[in-house]
């Protein structure tokens, strides 16, 4: 990585709305910043108990598991829907299928060792929220590496072995000990971070400061050492 790429680390979850409509904000961010950025996913799982094949809705998921009222929630999802919408997403609830997501984690880290984890990242967001995919079966989440040019068969054999899983409870340990409860959440340059979906401007801001720092660090003739 050039030394004069922004690295920014996320930390998300694949069924957190917020983390879908975060990244957009994000990226209107960095397409106003005049330089390079080097964008890295980190796992993160907010409901780590739910089970694979829920039988329910995301209605009475969340019902259940914040102890809210189902018109109260309904009210909660239909907000968070239109400020999808004002960021170009069309959130489908009535379609989306509530699941364990450890197993699209893994899959991002797979990604991750392929060279493609960003397109992944995507596929899943849109495929939870937009297409009414399941994101929490081996086969299932198969299906849509190999729509981003994935090899299917060793992306089964990796996700039946686990072979991520490591790196998956290795992000989770590095999200708590930053002391993150929630997502998105984003590091810049390992310095400075960003909870939740914020304004395009403030993601902007914050690598314009990161890259004054370095330039100020560099006059100084200092290392740059994360924070």
């Amino acid at each position: 990585m050039s030394t004069d790429t922004i690295k920014v680390d996320i930390w998300s979850d694949v069924q957190c709305p917020w983390c879908y409509i975060g990244k957009r904000k994000f990226e209107a961010g960095v397409a106003q910043f005049d330089g390079t950025v080097k964008v890295e996913y980190h796992s993160f799982e907010l409901s780590p108990d739910t089970p694979v094949d829920y039988a329910g809705t995301p209605v009475q998921y969340l019902s259940e598991k914040k102890g809210m009222p189902l018109a109260e929630v309904e009210q909660m999802l239909e907000r968070v829907t239109g400020i999808a919408e004002s960021v170009g997403l069309h959130y489908d609830y009535d379609s989306v299928h509530q699941t364990n997501t450890v197993i699209s984690h893994e899959l991002l880290h797979y990604a991750k060792a392929h060279g493609r984890q960003l397109e992944m990242k995507e596929r899943l967001l849109k495929a939870y929220f937009i297409d009414g995919r399941h994101v929490g079966r081996i086969e299932d989440l198969a299906d849509l590496a190999a729509e981003i040019g994935l090899d299917r068969a060793d992306v089964v054999r990796s996700l039946s072995a686990h072979e991520h899983l490591a790196a998956v409870k290795a992000d989770v340990a590095q999200a708590g000990a930053y002391g993150i409860q929630g997502v998105p959440f984003f590091v810049i340059d390992g310095r400075y971070g960003i909870s939740g979906a914020q304004d395009p401007t403030a993601f902007t801001q914050a690598l314009d400061q990161a890259r004054a720092d370095r330039s100020a660090k560099t006059g100084d003739g200092a290392d740059d050492v994360p924070a």
